[in-house]
């Protein structure tokens, strides 16, 4: 418990009465109440500044935690080169320096290779002018790309197994590291009849990343896990939002595998970034902890080619709702989506961190959609053979519906 006041001639049998009830309080590093029994203390002390010296050591013999609610943190983000997840990365280091700690990027791979020229890596130029440091290089020799800085929190937003994550665990263990963090995935959970998921609903034992979560857990004793799903966000090079503007520009029906009515959820990473800088804002309120990295709104399927064409300024859009074994095509590669419910609750993340998300779908899809269509990519040739493929099967009727 951070002591703002204190007097080095405190009666110890004084502070240590209140010792039990002033340690029994959450002690996560936001915590800023202050012990009852500051305010009995004498008004004799030469200066404030005398004060904030002597409190350190006056905690120190009383036997009190003292933390620096101010702390700047030294942190490490291990970063994935393709995916979804690399702008989860970007964010949170640029969250971070804004907050002013130490970050440091080590992206996998190769600076001078083709995947480097997209976003968010050919952005990294707003990390680096910001303070950030990166670093491009092979996760399982984290060591010897770190050439021995050291940090107080580690996160691994890279690894989705225990061979691609344990090198840098391990590392980070031994380099004596505070702060363990991983990015795992929403996917783990098993299907249920009960949407949303939460947080200690049955997982896939066989998952890689469940595998992880329990390494760390085992390793770390201030450690959290992420499970993250569908994203958004300037930045983002995984197409989600943009296959759908890819057939609502060109005037095209969306084709819809199923009823339409499947849930699921898209959080603005920025949300996912604020969540995870809370956890290294608040270590002990996230030590141990699950947390689903996600909104706390769902959307349908059907929804989202809605709020897409609104996004993109057309007033209606046509949703061909089809089967996809009838059509004879894999719903996985026909569409960005699960073909199911999927949708989890970030029920975790709002009591034990205070987080709230600002994820807001419609403005946040006029952003991407801004970006869509400065990027020309609206203009260019496409060919939509799947497309056209569950369009013949169906025959646009009578699973053709105007949303």
């Amino acid at each position: 418990m951070a002591l703002c006041a204190a007097a080095a001639s405190t009666a110890t049998a004084f502070a240590s009465s209140r010792l039990s009830a002033s340690t029994a309080r959450p002690r996560g590093p936001s915590s800023t109440s202050l012990p009852s029994f500051v305010g009995a203390f004498p008004r004799a002390v030469a200066t404030r500044r005398s004060r904030r010296a002597a409190a350190p050591a006056a905690a120190r013999r009383a036997g009190v935690t003292v933390r620096a609610e101010a702390k700047k943190k030294s942190v490490l983000i291990v970063n994935t080169n393709s995916g979804g997840h690399a702008v989860i990365g970007f964010y949170f280091a640029k969250e971070l320096l804004a907050a002013g700690h130490a970050v440091t990027v080590l992206t996998v791979g190769d600076e001078g290779s083709d995947k480097m020229k997209k976003p968010p890596f050919s952005r990294f130029s707003e990390l680096t002018s910001a303070g950030g440091k990166t670093v491009w290089g092979d996760p399982a020799d984290v060591g010897a790309a770190m050439g021995g800085a050291s940090f107080d929190v580690v996160l691994d937003n890279n690894g989705k197994d225990l061979d691609a994550v344990k090198p840098v665990a391990d590392w980070a263990k031994s380099a004596g590291v505070g702060q363990f963090l991983f990015i795992s995935s929403a996917g783990i959970y098993k299907p249920t009849e009960e949407p949303p998921h939460v947080e200690g609903d049955a997982v896939k034992e066989s998952a890689g990343h469940v595998g992880v979560e329990k390494y760390i857990a085992e390793q770390f004793g201030s450690w959290a896990s992420f499970r993250p799903q569908y994203m958004i966000g300037s930045g983002n090079n995984k197409d989600c939002e943009e296959w759908f503007f890819d057939r609502i520009v060109r005037n095209r029906p969306v084709p819809i595998p199923g009823n339409g009515m499947q849930l699921t959820n898209i959080a603005h990473v920025r949300d996912l970034s604020r969540m995870l800088s809370l956890a290294v804002e608040k270590p002990g309120a996230a030590a141990g902890k699950i947390f689903n990295c996600v909104s706390d709104r769902a959307v349908t399927l059907s929804g989202m080619a809605k709020l897409c064409a609104a996004a993109a300024g057309v007033a209606a859009v046509e949703v061909v709702l089809y089967d996809p074994a009838a059509a004879g095509v894999d719903a996985k590669k026909a569409f960005p989506f699960r073909n199911m419910h999927f949708y989890s609750e970030p029920r975790a993340a709002k009591e034990a961190l205070g987080w709230r998300s600002s994820t807001n779908l419609p403005e946040d899809l006029k952003e991407r959609y801004a970006e869509y269509a400065a990027s020309g990519r609206g203009e260019k040739t496409m060919t939509f053979d799947l497309d056209d493929k569950i369009l013949a099967a169906v025959g646009k009727a009578p699973a053709s519906v105007a949303v």
